[in-house]
């Protein structure tokens, strides 16, 4: 096929734009574009692509997502050795350090040093031959590592060509991948509720993501990269010195830390130490010490290697963040969303820094899965300003019949029911009305517009409420009075009076509403109006069966569960019997029968504008339908809808092969039913 010329050219416009704001967002962290503009230039070249294959560049953007499964890791030999650095752990082997490197060069004065973060990742090469990604390869032990060069390419900071010029015709790049601890949180989070297994730490989660034969996987992993020196160069030069090739390295477009700095002799390197020790756990990443290395390139050759490590270079390591305590008792913490936390209170032990007393064990899975029981011996591990986790426990030091940990029947906050469901992976305490620990979020749900749209009660006033022992629980909001909120602050008279007269307003509601409002787990807005349909009146519902409730469209065994406990609950009641006294009303709809559901079964996501209809009226639609609409993309996701300017839902969509249908596709498939 031949390409037109016009194609050609957009098409190569097209991949220096989005070069270009790939390096102002990744390596500058100064985006130039908002992520909808970036994403229609993505589709946008994808499309073209697709059109005209043979315009599919291997340095591409689009190149970027994980293609064909391998089946193994191929060897790769090292052509410059990977070597290790020598560790210091206290300031006088720093000073040991700066001293023998004076005396093998027989210098009096002070030597330049570069101070770079020592990152808990995985050390990788990267090859460009004129300025083209070609190879891609870990560590391994130094001299073979494992053909890793299709997992890179989904990393986004790693560019596939280098930017600018100047740069030697073969320039091997090497560098740490991590993970940063946001997205290390939400992987292991993720996780957990779909009761996989997590990641111990940061570099396990990195070196394991990496070391997927799927690239598609590692694609989906929030991956990162810094570098900071160079293997095998020829046909050119990285400078004269190392905070030179740093500044080359940039200027190529590749990702160097911001926290780099160059200093005059060994007190100022302690100085940095400290410093950043100290700024540790506000870094959006894991390091575990610092790097010191000669600056000057000349003087590197001169102090050479011994072993299998530099003279020039010693990494300063930080205190260890992991150590041994021993569980004394697990408690558990209520959420805002009811969910139960167990956390182990510890022996105070001092470690990354601090005295810890106590730990998150997670859930009841993490605590059958790495079997802890009190009185162990564990090893508990603290990351900056992360909550500290158990990781492991140590066997061998059990004590003879050390008990189990047990889930409590009541919530330790206001004694309702914990329920926790089959197959899930967090316990519950289903006093949603009644808890203390739920209050606000309920109460903000409760006041929402699609629940009793209550207008002017928002998180802000229902925090000044709760702290003023204004609301104790949704009823509350119905016994409010405009002389106990105009003294309040920020409320005059008018603003007052306003918000009792939208209070008195919402008494008036319909019955799927307030079902929707009462936050009974798992009952949205779909689910609520099914059951006000179904069972035509709230007396009804509130005594129904669970095989009752079950008979409900869309209700299957968790949500029938989940709906019954809800009203087995004294606490419950007494709330909602409260709001019917206070004057919330609604019309019984009487039974309704529900019409047929052809979309039954099946997921869809909206992304982009409609412009037909509003991305709310489509979701109601293909809800009545009996489709599940969802904010987020998986490969359980039956379709995505894309409207115009679609934002990283159409890019996830078409990086798991999920299908796509646009709005003109939607509204012939409402209309056919």
């Amino acid at each position: 096929m031949v390409i037109p010329n016009i194609a050609q050219r957009r098409a190569a416009k097209l991949r220096h734009l989005l070069r270009r704001y790939n390096y102002q967002y990744h390596i500058l962290d100064a985006p130039i574009v908002t992520d909808a503009q970036y994403d229609r230039l993505f589709r946008e070249l994808q499309d073209l692509e697709a059109k005209y294959p043979k315009l599919i560049a291997a340095d591409s953007p689009t190149q970027h997502v994980g293609t064909t499964p391998l089946t193994a890791f191929k060897r790769v030999k090292h052509k410059v050795p990977m070597l290790s650095l020598s560790n210091s752990f206290t300031e006088t082997e720093l000073f040991s350090f700066d001293k023998r490197v004076h005396d093998r060069l027989q210098m009096d004065e002070e030597i330049e040093y570069v101070c770079e973060p020592k990152f808990d990742g995985l050390a990788v090469s990267l090859i460009y031959k004129k300025g083209i990604l070609r190879q891609a390869a870990t560590r391994g032990d130094g001299y073979v590592g494992e053909d890793i060069t299709q997992n890179i390419r989904t990393v986004f900071s790693i560019p596939l060509k280098l930017q600018g010029r100047g740069y030697p015709n073969v320039l091997e790049v090497r560098g740490e991948v991590y993970m940063p601890m946001q997205g290390f949180l939400a992987l292991n989070e993720k996780a957990r509720a779909n009761n996989d297994k997590v990641f111990a730490n940061p570099r396990n989660a990195a070196a394991g993501s990496l070391r997927q034969l799927d690239p598609k996987i590692t694609a989906t992993r929030p991956l990162a990269m810094y570098c900071y020196t160079v293997g095998e160069v020829s046909g050119g030069s990285g400078g004269e010195s190392q905070w030179e090739l740093l500044q080359h390295l940039k200027k190529w477009g590749l990702s160097v830390n911001e926290q780099i700095k160059k200093v005059k002799g060994i007190k100022a390197c302690w100085q940095y130490y400290l410093t950043l020790e100290k700024k540790r756990g506000e870094l959006a990443y894991d390091i575990d010490g610092i790097v010191f290395k000669v600056n000057n390139f000349a003087l590197q050759e001169k102090l050479g290697y011994v072993a299998r490590a530099p003279r020039w270079a010693i990494a300063q390591k930080f205190p260890a963040q992991e150590a041994l305590s021993r569980i004394l008792d697990v408690a558990f913490q209520v959420g805002r969303t009811g969910a139960l936390t167990p956390v182990a209170r510890l022996e105070p032990t001092f470690v990354g820094g601090a005295t810890v007393s106590n730990a998150t064990l997670h859930n009841m899975d993490e605590i059958a899965r790495k079997d802890v029981r009190i009185g162990d011996t564990v090893v508990i591990r603290r990351a900056g300003e992360v909550i500290p986790e158990v990781v492991s426990v140590v066997k061998d030091k059990r004590l003879k019949n050390a008990p189990r940990v047990v889930l409590p029947r009541q919530c330790p906050e206001c004694g309702s029911d914990v329920i926790h469901p089959h197959g899930q992976v967090v316990a519950y305490c289903i006093g949603e009305l009644y808890c203390t620990a739920q209050r606000k979020g309920v109460i903000e749900h409760f006041a929402s517009r699609k629940a009793m749209n209550i207008q002017g009660l928002g998180k802000r006033l229902i925090d000044v409420l709760v702290v003023q022992g204004l609301l104790y629980n949704v009823a509350d909001i119905y016994q409010l009075t405009v002389d106990q909120v105009t003294v309040l602050e920020r409320m005059g008279k008018k603003s007052a009076q306003n918000l009792i007269t939208a209070i008195n307003k919402s008494k008036q509601t319909v019955l799927a509403k307030f079902l929707y409002a009462i936050s009974i787990r798992e009952v949205g807005e779909r689910t609520a109006s099914n059951l006000a349909n179904h069972l035509g009146n709230f007396t009804a519902i509130e005594e129904a069966s669970e095989e009752c409730l079950q008979q409900t469209p869309d209700i299957g065994p968790v949500v029938a569960a989940n709906v019954y406990a809800f009203f087995r609950q004294p606490h419950n009641r007494r709330v909602i019997k409260a709001l019917l006294e206070a004057g919330v009303h609604w019309h019984d709809v009487g039974v309704q029968p529900i019409t047929e559901q052809p979309l039954a079964g099946q997921t869809y996501v909206l992304t982009g504008t409609l412009t037909s209809l509003t991305r709310e009226q489509a979701s109601a639609k293909l809800q009545a339908l009996g489709a599940k609409v969802s904010g987020s993309v998986s490969q359980k996701t039956s379709y995505v809808i894309v409207g115009e300017d679609p934002g990283i839902k159409y890019t996830t969509a078409k990086a798991l092969g999920v299908p796509i249908k646009d709005e003109q596709s939607l509204l012939q498939l409402l209309q056919k039913y």
